[in-house]
Parts: structure tokens; sequence; C-alpha cells
């Protein structure tokens, strides 16, 4: 039993009988008081009342006091200020949670609130005019989590990753390949003009493009596609370093190529959306798409932006925010209802623009949402590290990994909400101390392993027992076990909500938390014997102690799991 959605639905339940009315469950919480002298569990029912009941929560409260002593795995009730129900919860509920979790192993926790439903999660997407900074890790990390949790509670995720191939930004690309093509074979080119990318990961491309084509190349399209394609390839390499997947990698091109955007801006045009007018002159920076002149308009401001968007550019190219029109427009003919872009925190003002666009194109039938990724400050040795790719100077995410394993920065990045800045210190996430949230976290599995290591030397028998189900855990009574095995019971809906708003940080402040929380039980049991999770006199109690420890290692994995960041079974 999810203890948390049964009372839930039990509080809701007695909410109607009360008072006729029910509360939404994204209002109603079910909390794990951070002081256990407040009890198991507490709610907020009594304070969401309070206004349309035109009641003091108090006195809500006591009403309610009556109908939750009828619910049998409630020992005790107390009321707290300013309207808290505080609640004693019978410890069988806990100790069968422990039964649960070794059942369903990593599944724990998993659920079907997507009901298989289509998402779209699209992230990364940086232009394929180089290597990977580490500055896109972020964005790569989170998505990838994100699509992992969504997954986990019952959603088909496509994981997507769009290719900006058309442009100026791969004109100028091109022309940089050109360049190291001609240095390849034998002409003296000097100094890389301003303006195009002097990085030396293009150094190998002409080399490869005068290896296969020879002295005579002058054909810019095949300059331009064999690039890309190069620089694709080193950004699938990096993706893979960071242990981030796509299943789909989707040609800005081939919008161009097709007509793709012509139909789709034609979709508009029948809604009476689309039209030729003049910008006024937006305060402030003007956007890149706006110029003093008639041109086709697109009425992003009946959807709530700040101006109505350019569709063409004055030679009659296409825009950018008519390309994601046609982009748009392709993923809802796959029958993604639900759209989900992650992009770096100075894509910020494209947010109104591409709610508009999605508004438009499906009448408002689908659910769109775009996750910013705030910046990530990189530190060395105190100083922090600048980046950019025109001038060749960044950081590349192969720079990263070979002095900081995946599995760290990958934890790192997740530590803070996504549109939180985050500080990473090269020497500080590398510590193996209890500072270090990824060490504090990977170092309970080891221990847990360690017990069990001990046991299978000692106590083989154990295991079998456990395996067997023939152990009892009514042993498991004292503050410091109920306080872990109430944080395990805690896990599905942790899952739930981090799902639901689409924050997979929470699952590592979880981690943290359990980690935290295991530790201390480990400290203490050097002082108090009977804290231990091997004690020689008791076997009863060794056993449970064996299924609660092994309970926390595979919640432990299960939210790894999730992340895709390894366990460590040693350390």
């Amino acid at each position: 039993m999810n203890i948390f959605n049964d009372l839930k639905e039990q509080i809701n339940s007695i909410t109607d009988r009360l008072f006729a009315r029910k509360v939404s469950q994204a209002q109603l919480s079910i909390e794990i008081p951070k002081n256990p002298d407040h009890g198991d569990l507490a709610t907020n029912i009594a304070m969401i009342l309070a206004k349309p009941l035109a009641l003091p929560p108090m006195k809500i409260a006591e009403k309610f006091v009556e109908e939750l002593n009828k619910i049998d795995y409630i020992t005790n009730i107390a009321i707290a200020a300013p309207g808290f129900i505080n609640l004693k919860i019978n410890p069988e509920i806990w100790q069968s949670t422990l039964n649960t979790i070794l059942k369903e192993g990593v599944n724990f926790g998993a659920n079907n609130i997507g009901l298989e439903e289509k998402i779209n999660i699209e992230y990364v997407s940086c232009n394929p005019t180089g290597p990977m900074h580490i500055g896109h890790s972020r964005g790569a990390i989170y998505g990838d989590a994100l699509a992992n949790l969504m997954i986990k509670c019952g959603y088909k995720v496509t994981k997507e990753f769009y290719i900006n191939d058309a442009g100026a930004q791969i004109d100028v690309l091109t022309k940089s390949a050109y360049l190291r093509y001609l240095e390849a074979k034998g002409d003296v080119i000097g100094e890389i003009p301003e303006g195009l990318y002097p990085g030396d990961y293009l150094i190998p491309v002409g080399q490869a493009l005068f290896k296969k084509y020879g002295a005579d190349l002058k054909d810019m399209k095949i300059i331009r596609e064999f690039t890309v394609n190069a620089m694709l390839e080193l950004i699938k390499n990096d993706l893979n370093l960071l242990k981030v997947k796509h299943e789909v990698f989707f040609s800005e091109k081939t919008l161009h190529d097709e007509n793709k955007i012509q139909e789709a801006v034609e979709v508009l045009n029948k809604q009476n959306l689309i039209y030729r007018g003049v910008l006024i002159p937006p305060k402030g920076n003007k956007p890149d798409d706006w110029e003093e002149r008639e041109q086709l308009l697109f009425k992003t401001t009946d959807f709530g932006d700040d101006l109505d968007r350019a569709l063409q550019k004055s030679n009659g190219d296409w825009t950018y925010v008519a390309a994601d029109i046609a982009y748009m427009q392709n993923k809802i003919e796959r029958g993604f209802k639900k759209i989900t872009m992650v992009l770096g925190i100075d894509h910020a003002g494209y947010k109104k623009r591409m709610q508009a666009i999605a508004t438009a194109l499906s009448n408002g039938n689908i659910d769109f949402d775009i996750k910013f990724c705030q910046l990530v400050n990189f530190l060395k040795e105190g100083q922090p590290f600048k980046m950019s790719k025109r001038k060749g100077t960044f950081i590349t995410v192969s720079d990263v990994l070979s002095e900081v394993d995946a599995n760290i920065v990958r934890f790192v990045m997740l530590t803070r909400k996504n549109d939180q800045v985050i500080d990473f210190d090269f020497e500080a996430v590398k510590e193996q101390s209890k500072d270090n949230p990824v060490f504090y976290v990977q170092y309970a599995n080891a221990r847990v392993n360690s017990i069990f290591k001990k046991i299978e030397e000692s106590h083989p028998k154990y295991l079998e027992k456990i395996s067997k189900e023939s152990y009892s855990l009514i042993h498991l009574d004292s503050p410091e076990d109920l306080a872990l095995m109430k944080l395990l019971a805690s896990w599905p809906k942790i899952i739930e909500q981090a799902a639901i708003h689409q924050e997979p940080h929470r699952l590592v402040f979880f981690l943290i938390d359990l980690a935290a929380e295991f530790h201390s039980f480990w400290s203490k049991g050097n002082d108090n014997p009977n804290l231990r999770f091997i004690i020689p006199n008791n076997h009863d109690l060794t056993l449970a102690r064996l299924v609660l420890a092994k309970s926390v290692s595979i919640v432990l994995k299960s939210g790894l799991e999730i992340l895709n960041i390894n366990v460590l079974e040693k350390m």
C-alpha cells in the first residue's frame, strides 16, 4: 500500500462527507514532519479548506479528528497551529513497506500516472558547429533524467535532438571548414578571419575532406553536408560520454527541403493568423528577426506574446520562427499530446512565441512546456573558466570527463532545480567526504554491500531466509528504524511528484536524505550495539535489519537508475 496516496483518498472522502467538497491532489499534502515528535505524517487539509469554508483552520481540523480515528492504521491524532493535523501510524505499515521493496526491487515506486501517453522531450539541440562545450551538459543531463523519470511513471517517451543544420551559422561553419580544407592541401591560410570558427576541431575535418575529394573540391554544398555530419558525430560522441541517449535526431534542413514550412504556415493562414504588416520597433534590444519593413507576420500577440513574429527575411528565406512552426506541426502530426523542450536560459525569450505556436497549431489541445536550464559556473583552483566556441577557447565535454567521472558530472548537474545556477568545482566534486553528495550517496550503498559481504562469510543462512521471506519485521521498532522506514515508504510519492512537476532534482535530494539517514543510523551503532545491523546475540533483529539495509540499497539503486548514474558496490 502507498500510504501517502491512500491517505489522500481517505481525506478527500472525509472532506466530501463533512463539507460536500473535494480538494485537488496538487493542493493536498501528506508530509513526514521534520520533528518526529510531531508524528509520523502531517496533512494541511484544514488550511486548504479555511478560505472556502470561511472557518479557522484549527476548528476545521477538530472536525476531522473523529473521522480520521476510524482509519485502522492511524493510532493517534494531534492538532498543531496553525492547523496541521499530525498523525501517528501503526509501525506495521512502515514494516510492510520493506516486504514490498524486496518483492518489487528497483521497480518499487514505479507508477502509471502517464497512462502510456506519448510525450516528446527535446533536449540539447545545440548547433552542430563543433563539439559540445560543457555548458551544454546541464540541459543534456536534465533532459535525459527527465525522460527516464517520465518512463518510470508510465509515459511513452521519445527522446529527441533537433539538428539546427540550416541557417547562417551553418554557412559560417562551411566557410571555416573550407579554410581548413585549403590548409590541408597545402595552402597558407594565415589567421582565421574574424567571424569564422577558429577551433582546432575543424582541422581533422579539412584533412578528411582533402583525403576524400582531393585538391579540386569547390562544391560548398558537399563541404557543408560533410562538415555538419562530422560535427554531429562529435556531438553524439560527447553525448555518449555523458551517457545521454536520443532516439530521434531531427534535421531542420528537411523542413526546408520538403516544403514543410510553407505547409505549416498555411495551416495558420487558414486560421487568419498570418498577415502582411510592419512591426513596431520593440523597446530595449531588438529581436534578430525584426526588420522595419512590410513582411509576413504571425499573430503571436493573440496568444500572449509581446509582439507578432516575422516569418520571412528580406531575401525571402524563412526565419527561425517559421521553422519552429513547421517543427511543432511535425510533432503534433506524430501524435504527441505532451511536448517538453529543454533550453538554455539564454533562450528564455522564446517561451511566449513557442507557446503561441503550440496553442495555435493544436487549438490549445496539447500540453506544451519549456524547461530552462540556468548557467553552470565552472571553477578550478577558485578561478572561473570562460567559454567561446567562436574563439576556440571553450571547454569541451571530453575535456571535463578526462578529469571527472561522467557519473559525478550527472549527479552534480542534478543537485539543483534546473532554473537555479550551479557552481561546479572540479576539486570539490572529486573529494571523498560527507561534504560531497555524490560520494555520500554511493558510499551508503557500498556500506550496505559490506554488511552483506560479512553475512555471506559468517551467516549465509540469513541470506537464504531473506530470499524465502522467512523473517519478522516487528523488531524494527526503534525511532531510528522507523525514521528510515518512513523515508523508504515515501519513495513512490517522491517519484510521482517529481514527474508531475518535471523536476528530477527531487530524486537527488531524496537520495541524499536517504544516505544521510542511513549513515546516521550506522554511526549510532558505533555507540549503541542494539542499533547495529549485525547483532551476534540477536538473530531475529539482525535478520530484520538486513532486510532494512537491503531495502535502502534497492531504493538507492532505483533512484540512481532513473538518473542513469552507476551504483558503486565498494569504495
